[in-house]
């Protein structure tokens, strides 16, 4: 039996991040990290340097993306590193490597192998194997924003029939012949589009949402009576310009900017239901999706890397800015909130209004307390990217 030594580890380790604190834990982590690596890498490192948060092996290199540049960086610059949970996030890295981008069949393969037993070992293995960069706009903005989605989860018929009658839709079969296609206002005016329905919802406003997330959850009545869990995914859009419902209302005077999240834009729609079509034809970006199965409602949507996301372990990015698969250290704060929130995420999905290099949409899941928190998210943001290093 091995138990009790991994306990007494693990506390010992507790303990440390106890009593030192994340920036002495850090910086403590980034000399076991010089130590560590190659004797040709690990001669020129100064243990002093790194406490100092002076990392001259990274030599300051600069990375450049089409939106972005990224600065390498010290461990000891990203704040509240060492006190996330490793091993939570460990499951989204996972998935990441079942489709490793350029650049990461080598990592994953190690991360495959790899069995950390506790958030330490994870901690430990990053920063052996991985090399922080600060993400900049290409003039040297580091600072950006951070929204949330969510995967709606709708009551749905298969049928128009009582209360639902808005359809969510097939692609047209001339969709990929006609750009840009006909507008939102265009295609919910033309019954005969009906005929391409998958599922009828009850409210316009979900059928919206569920556009805007790009994916989500139905409990659909059959013909037959009998009910089933499916999932409607993203598959095409008119190519139409996106615009927020929210900065309409706004521009209208209906909302003031503090009011113009998702509780307060239904709320607004609850009290002026004549006006409801006007302001969700101002955006005219539709989206058709696809029927999936749903045989397991623990497991996330597929984003764009093609892999399934994971609540509050996953993240849209531009990827002109921030390549799918890659780990990125976000510090932020909780919605509608001055708490800190610095965690380890997966860019592992992009979106239309995803765009620019400090720029990230957080996944938070699925049902009630995804959709509170995913709607009231709006706050500043700072990413660093993790990447393998160099040999």
């Amino acid at each position: 039996m091995i138990r009790g030594p991994i306990r007494c580890r693990t506390r010992r380790r507790n303990a440390a991040l106890a009593i030192l604190g994340a920036p002495i834990l850090a910086a403590a982590a980034s000399v076991l990290m010089a130590l560590s690596a190659a004797p040709a890498r690990s001669a020129s490192l100064d243990p002093a340097q790194l406490l100092n948060g002076q990392d001259d092996t990274a030599g300051r290199r600069v990375l450049q993306r089409e939106r972005a540049r990224w600065v390498a960086a010290p461990w000891s610059e990203l704040p509240g590193w060492g006190q996330d949970r490793m091993l939570a996030w460990w499951p989204a890295l996972l998935r990441g490597c079942e489709k490793p981008m350029p650049g990461w069949t080598t990592v994953c393969a190690q991360a495959r192998a790899f069995k950390p037993g506790d958030d330490w070992d994870a901690m430990v293995w990053l920063m052996k194997t991985l090399q922080p960069y600060r993400v900049e706009s290409p003039e040297g903005q580091r600072e950006g924003l951070i929204t949330g989605y969510y995967e709606p989860q709708l009551q749905a018929r298969r049928q128009s029939q009582g209360e639902f009658r808005v359809p969510l839709l097939a692609p047209p079969q001339d969709l990929a012949r006609r750009k840009p296609y006909d507008t939102r206002q265009q295609i919910e005016s033309n019954a005969a589009l009906d005929r391409l329905g998958l599922a009828w919802v009850q409210d316009p406003l979900d059928a919206l949402v569920m556009q805007i997330q790009g994916s989500g959850r139905l409990m659909v009545t059959e013909r037959d009576g009998t009910r089933r869990w499916v999932r409607l995914s993203f598959a095409g859009h008119n190519e139409q310009p996106y615009r927020s419902m929210g900065q309409w209302l706004i521009a209208q005077g209906e909302l003031r900017a503090t009011e113009a999240s998702w509780p307060g834009i239904k709320d607004w729609a609850r009290r002026n239901p004549q006006r409801l079509k006007e302001a969700m034809w101002a955006n005219p970006r539709y989206v058709f999706f696809r029927e999936e199965p749903l045989p397991d409602l623990a497991v996330g949507p597929r984003g764009g890397q093609g892999v399934p996301l994971t609540p509050e372990r996953s993240i849209a990015v531009d990827k002109a800015s921030i390549p799918y698969g890659t780990p990125v250290w976000m510090d932020t704060t909780e919605p509608m909130s001055a708490t800190p929130m610095r965690r380890l995420v997966m860019a592992q999905d992009t979106g239309a209004a995803i765009v620019g290099a400090v720029r990230a949409d957080y996944f938070w899941g699925w049902g009630e307390q995804a959709e509170a928190q995913a709607g009231r998210m709006k706050q500043p943001l700072r990413l660093w990217v993790l990447w393998p290093r160099q040999p």
